[in-house]
Protein backbone atom coordinates (compact mmCIF):
# COMPACT_ATOMS: atom_id res chain seq x y z
CA UNK A 1 0.00 0.00 0.00
CA UNK A 2 2.81 2.39 0.87
CA UNK A 3 4.32 1.85 -2.58
CA UNK A 4 1.01 2.67 -4.24
CA UNK A 5 0.59 5.77 -2.07
CA UNK A 6 4.12 6.94 -2.88
CA UNK A 7 3.46 6.45 -6.61
CA UNK A 8 0.24 8.45 -6.31
CA UNK A 9 2.06 11.22 -4.44
CA UNK A 10 4.77 11.36 -7.09
CA UNK A 11 2.19 11.47 -9.89
CA UNK A 12 0.36 14.30 -8.17
CA UNK A 13 3.61 16.19 -7.68
CA UNK A 14 4.66 15.82 -11.31
CA UNK A 15 1.24 16.84 -12.60
CA UNK A 16 1.12 20.01 -10.50
CA UNK A 17 1.43 23.06 -12.78
CA UNK A 18 4.72 24.95 -12.33
CA UNK A 19 4.87 28.62 -13.19
CA UNK A 20 7.55 30.03 -15.50
CA UNK A 21 9.35 31.87 -12.68
CA UNK A 22 9.77 28.67 -10.70
CA UNK A 23 11.05 26.81 -13.76
CA UNK A 24 13.47 29.66 -14.42
CA UNK A 25 14.82 29.52 -10.89
CA UNK A 26 15.19 25.75 -11.06
CA UNK A 27 17.05 26.00 -14.34
CA UNK A 28 19.42 28.63 -12.97
CA UNK A 29 20.16 26.39 -9.98
CA UNK A 30 20.82 23.48 -12.34
CA UNK A 31 23.03 25.70 -14.48
CA UNK A 32 25.05 26.91 -11.49
CA UNK A 33 25.43 23.40 -10.07
CA UNK A 34 26.54 22.00 -13.43
CA UNK A 35 29.05 24.85 -13.88
CA UNK A 36 30.51 24.28 -10.39
CA UNK A 37 30.84 20.57 -11.06
CA UNK A 38 32.50 21.15 -14.43
CA UNK A 39 29.75 19.27 -16.24
CA UNK A 40 29.10 21.79 -19.04
CA UNK A 41 31.22 21.30 -22.14
CA UNK A 42 29.04 23.41 -24.44
CA UNK A 43 26.99 26.36 -23.23
CA UNK A 44 24.43 28.01 -25.48
CA UNK A 45 21.87 30.75 -25.67
CA UNK A 46 19.79 32.51 -28.30
CA UNK A 47 19.67 36.23 -29.00
CA UNK A 48 17.56 38.48 -31.17
CA UNK A 49 19.16 40.30 -34.09
CA UNK A 50 18.05 42.21 -37.20
CA UNK A 51 18.63 38.93 -39.04
CA UNK A 52 16.40 36.90 -36.75
CA UNK A 53 17.13 34.70 -33.78
CA UNK A 54 20.78 33.64 -33.50
CA UNK A 55 22.10 30.64 -31.60
CA UNK A 56 25.40 31.24 -29.80
CA UNK A 57 27.40 28.34 -28.39
CA UNK A 58 30.70 28.27 -26.52
CA UNK A 59 33.13 25.76 -25.06
CA UNK A 60 35.63 26.60 -22.32
CA UNK A 61 38.04 27.43 -25.19
CA UNK A 62 35.78 30.12 -26.66
CA UNK A 63 32.85 30.88 -28.94
CA UNK A 64 32.40 27.83 -31.15
CA UNK A 65 29.17 28.38 -33.08
CA UNK A 66 26.89 31.12 -34.36
CA UNK A 67 23.83 29.80 -36.18
CA UNK A 68 20.98 31.45 -38.02
CA UNK A 69 17.40 30.33 -37.38
CA UNK A 70 17.28 28.92 -40.91
CA UNK A 71 19.93 26.39 -39.93
CA UNK A 72 17.46 24.89 -37.39
CA UNK A 73 18.83 25.51 -33.91
CA UNK A 74 17.71 22.12 -32.60
CA UNK A 75 19.60 20.37 -35.37
CA UNK A 76 22.67 22.55 -34.74
CA UNK A 77 22.64 21.54 -31.06
CA UNK A 78 22.34 17.87 -32.04
CA UNK A 79 25.38 18.21 -34.29
CA UNK A 80 27.34 19.95 -31.53
CA UNK A 81 26.40 17.09 -29.23
CA UNK A 82 27.88 14.60 -31.67
CA UNK A 83 30.95 16.61 -32.70
CA UNK A 84 31.94 18.16 -29.38
CA UNK A 85 30.14 16.74 -26.35
CA UNK A 86 26.64 15.71 -25.27
CA UNK A 87 27.08 17.80 -22.12
CA UNK A 88 25.26 20.84 -23.49
CA UNK A 89 23.35 23.31 -21.34
CA UNK A 90 21.41 26.49 -21.93
CA UNK A 91 23.71 28.83 -19.98
CA UNK A 92 23.28 32.44 -21.15
CA UNK A 93 25.81 33.89 -18.69
CA UNK A 94 28.63 32.13 -20.50
CA UNK A 95 27.63 33.94 -23.69
CA UNK A 96 27.15 37.43 -22.23
CA UNK A 97 30.25 38.89 -23.90
CA UNK A 98 29.42 37.39 -27.30
CA UNK A 99 25.80 38.55 -27.10
CA UNK A 100 26.90 42.06 -26.13
CA UNK A 101 29.46 42.35 -28.93
CA UNK A 102 27.02 41.08 -31.57
CA UNK A 103 24.46 43.61 -30.34
CA UNK A 104 27.08 46.37 -30.55
CA UNK A 105 27.98 45.27 -34.07
CA UNK A 106 24.41 45.54 -35.29
CA UNK A 107 24.07 48.91 -33.54
CA UNK A 108 27.15 50.08 -35.51
CA UNK A 109 29.11 50.60 -32.29
CA UNK A 110 31.60 47.78 -32.97
CA UNK A 111 33.71 47.04 -36.03
CA UNK A 112 36.06 44.38 -34.64
CA UNK A 113 35.06 41.46 -32.43
CA UNK A 114 37.18 40.89 -29.36
CA UNK A 115 36.15 37.34 -28.52
CA UNK A 116 38.14 34.19 -27.88
CA UNK A 117 37.17 31.69 -30.56
CA UNK A 118 37.17 27.91 -30.60
CA UNK A 119 37.79 26.80 -34.20
CA UNK A 120 37.68 23.08 -33.44
CA UNK A 121 34.67 22.53 -35.74
CA UNK A 122 36.88 23.22 -38.76
CA UNK A 123 39.88 21.32 -40.08
CA UNK A 124 42.62 21.66 -42.66
CA UNK A 125 42.17 24.10 -45.51
CA UNK A 126 38.75 25.25 -44.32
CA UNK A 127 40.18 26.23 -40.97
CA UNK A 128 43.11 27.99 -42.64
CA UNK A 129 40.74 30.12 -44.71
CA UNK A 130 38.50 30.87 -41.74
CA UNK A 131 41.43 32.04 -39.62
CA UNK A 132 42.31 34.58 -42.34
CA UNK A 133 38.80 35.96 -42.85
CA UNK A 134 39.04 38.48 -39.95
CA UNK A 135 41.88 40.14 -41.88
CA UNK A 136 39.25 41.56 -44.23
CA UNK A 137 38.48 44.89 -42.60
CA UNK A 138 35.06 46.15 -41.65
CA UNK A 139 33.33 47.60 -44.72
CA UNK A 140 35.82 45.94 -47.09
CA UNK A 141 35.41 42.93 -49.37
CA UNK A 142 37.65 40.39 -51.07
CA UNK A 143 36.98 37.94 -53.87
CA UNK A 144 37.18 34.18 -53.45
CA UNK A 145 40.23 34.28 -55.73
CA UNK A 146 41.93 36.92 -53.58
CA UNK A 147 41.34 34.78 -50.50
CA UNK A 148 42.80 31.76 -52.29
CA UNK A 149 45.90 33.81 -53.09
CA UNK A 150 46.07 35.07 -49.50
CA UNK A 151 46.27 31.53 -48.13
CA UNK A 152 48.89 30.57 -50.70
CA UNK A 153 46.78 28.42 -53.03
CA UNK A 154 45.57 30.61 -55.95
CA UNK A 155 43.85 27.73 -57.72
CA UNK A 156 41.72 26.77 -54.71
CA UNK A 157 38.92 29.25 -55.44
CA UNK A 158 36.17 26.63 -55.13
CA UNK A 159 37.65 25.32 -51.87
CA UNK A 160 37.65 28.87 -50.48
CA UNK A 161 33.96 29.07 -51.35
CA UNK A 162 33.36 25.84 -49.45
CA UNK A 163 35.31 27.15 -46.45
CA UNK A 164 33.16 30.27 -46.39
CA UNK A 165 29.94 28.29 -46.81
CA UNK A 166 30.84 26.02 -43.87
CA UNK A 167 32.07 28.77 -41.56
CA UNK A 168 30.71 27.84 -38.09
CA UNK A 169 31.01 31.43 -36.84
CA UNK A 170 29.25 33.69 -39.35
CA UNK A 171 29.11 37.41 -38.54
CA UNK A 172 31.98 37.10 -36.04
CA UNK A 173 34.27 35.47 -38.63
CA UNK A 174 33.24 37.64 -41.58
CA UNK A 175 32.74 35.29 -44.50
CA UNK A 176 30.03 37.71 -45.70
CA UNK A 177 32.85 39.99 -46.90
CA UNK A 178 33.93 37.49 -49.57
CA UNK A 179 32.34 37.97 -53.01
CA UNK A 180 32.63 36.51 -56.48
CA UNK A 181 35.23 38.01 -58.80
CA UNK A 182 32.52 39.89 -60.72
CA UNK A 183 31.29 41.55 -57.51
CA UNK A 184 28.12 39.47 -57.15
CA UNK A 185 27.39 38.08 -53.71
CA UNK A 186 27.81 34.35 -54.01
CA UNK A 187 26.28 32.02 -51.43
CA UNK A 188 25.94 32.53 -47.70
CA UNK A 189 24.88 30.30 -44.82
CA UNK A 190 22.30 32.86 -43.68
CA UNK A 191 20.98 33.45 -47.18
CA UNK A 192 21.66 36.16 -49.74
CA UNK A 193 19.35 38.63 -47.96
CA UNK A 194 21.34 38.30 -44.73
CA UNK A 195 24.62 38.75 -46.61
CA UNK A 196 23.27 41.88 -48.28
CA UNK A 197 22.09 43.27 -44.94
CA UNK A 198 25.52 42.77 -43.35
CA UNK A 199 27.36 44.39 -46.24
CA UNK A 200 24.93 47.33 -46.29
CA UNK A 201 25.25 47.72 -42.52
CA UNK A 202 29.03 48.01 -42.79
CA UNK A 203 28.93 50.24 -45.84
CA UNK A 204 26.62 52.70 -44.08
CA UNK A 205 28.97 53.25 -41.14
Amino acid sequence: MNGIRNDDDMTALLSTPVDADTLGRLHRRLEQAAERAGLVDVAYTTVDSPLGRLLLAATPQGLVRVAYAGEDHDRVLEVLGRQLSPRILHAPKRLDAAAREIDEYFARRRQVFDLTLDLSLSRGFRRLVQTRLPEIGYGQTRSYREMAELVGNPRAVRAVGTACATNPLPIVVPCHRVLRADGTLGGYVGGVEAKTTLLNLEAAT
